[in-house]
């Protein structure tokens, strides 16, 4: 594939990454306003129904570290294909599960299989971009990915309010998607890794090629920062439905509509990092999203506390995601800067960590179902985790290259 390509070309691989990197968030976002309908019609409690969004996460995490290995060997486009078929196959699984024991289980599945499409997206743009092309480009990828969760759970709300269908639906629509991904995968995506530049495969490879990007300071600390500011926000993801629903009582419809607008802030500051990145150097971006993230997420805590009205939580949240798509954008790009030789490891360390958190702190939010503290609470501790290893951890490698 052309190195650097401009006009139609770049567009065309933008929507086509863009659709394979939809695939997580839309997994992820699009069956939430079914949460209290799910927990409902399968007789269980809201912690078990979060805890099938905590399996999820985990799958998305623990394929990513077994697709990013096996890409950097077998190349970007089988793997796609395979994982992208068993995904449409896990999620007719999902549809059908007759428990939230057996659900559960499906959304562990649905998620290791929907990682290819995240981590493999990022492989295929560092294989085809270097330097300010590559800045540039997964900005502009950031911000065809953040319609997904705008969109994913209007849908979702969109599918629930007819009376004929239910949550299964919802899962129906996600296979449909799958296997009709496998064929725009087939058709449209040339392969990326020429065999000259893929690493041996085999279990040792694999960890030879992990423990030199533990070794890499710069690199971890980069993922450090992504990973609990960004998995501190599934405690958003898992913990509004019901937050919003419950305890501020709006409908399913109305709180696709709140949970959507969050994607306009993700691309808000997917393309302040694209714009500004050429002016002002990615390092120092990411330390003001970090600063305002932690700014934000006080004022959270402090509006859960005192149960504040929702239009408080929802401002300093839409706040909150303008700073993570800043966060996400950013990371990428320094992160993967000087790994062109192991860039589907490298993107599989960056985009598991946040999940692999997220799993942990998702199903916390709905320690006390009766009150948001919970949820503000982590936001706030992950964000100032995240504050803490920028300005020490990282900002020391800055200084010291």
């Amino acid at each position: 594939m052309q190195h650097n390509p401009t006009g139609t070309a770049r567009l065309g691989l933008a929507l086509l990454l863009g659709l394979l990197a939809f695939l997580g968030p839309l997994n992820i976002d699009m069956y939430l306003p079914s949460f209290p309908g799910i927990a409902q019609d399968l007789d269980t409690s809201a912690t078990l129904v979060q805890s099938s969004l905590t399996a999820c996460l985990l799958g998305l995490a623990i394929g990513q570290l077994l697709v990013g290995p096996i890409s950097d060997a077998e190349g970007r486009r089988k793997p796609l294909i395979v994982a992208t078929f068993l995904f449409a196959l896990a999620s007719i699984l999902c549809a059908l599960a007759p428990n939230i024991v057996v659900l559960i289980a499906a959304r562990f599945i649905q998620g290791l299989t929907a990682s290819a499409g995240v981590v493999l997206s990022r492989a295929v743009v560092r294989d085809v971009f270097n330097g300010r092309e590559l800045t540039k480009f997964f900005s502009l990828l950031m911000v065809i990915n953040a319609v997904a969760p705008m969109i994913a759970p209007i849908m979702g709300g969109f599918i629930l309010s007819f009376e004929a269908t239910s949550w299964k639906s919802i899962f129906f629509f996600l296979g449909f998607i799958g296997l009709l991904m496998v064929m725009v995968v087939a058709t449209k995506l040339k392969e990326t890794l020429p065999a000259s530049r893929r690493i041996p495969s085999s279990v040792g490879a694999s960890l030879t090629t992990m423990g030199s990007l533990l070794k890499d300071r710069s690199f971890i600390g980069y993922a450090l920062v992504v990973g609990f500011v960004h998995g501190g926000s599934f405690a958003y993801v898992s913990g509004t439905p019901f937050v919003y629903q419950d305890i501020y009582g709006v409908s399913p419809q109305v709180f696709s509509v709140l949970f959507g607008i969050n994607g306009l802030a993700i691309i808000t500051g997917s393309f302040l990092i694209g714009r500004f990145s050429g002016i002002i150097h990615e390092q120092k971006l990411l330390q003001t999203a970090v600063v305002v993230a932690l700014t934000a997420t006080s004022l959270l805590l402090v509006m859960t506390i005192i149960e504040g009205p929702l239009v408080s939580l929802v401002i300093l949240i839409f706040i909150y995601m303008i700073t993570m798509g800043m966060i996400t954008t950013s990371t990428f790009t320094l992160g993967m800067a000087n790994q062109a030789h192991r860039a589907g490891s490298a993107s599989a360390v960056l985009g598991m960590l946040p999940l692999l958190l997220g799993s942990i702190f998702s199903p916390l939010a709905g320690i006390n179902e009766a009150s948001s503290i919970p949820m503000g609470a982590i936001l706030f501790t992950t964000s100032l985790i995240g504050f803490i290893i920028l300005f020490t951890c990282v900002k020391k490698v800055e200084v010291e290259a």
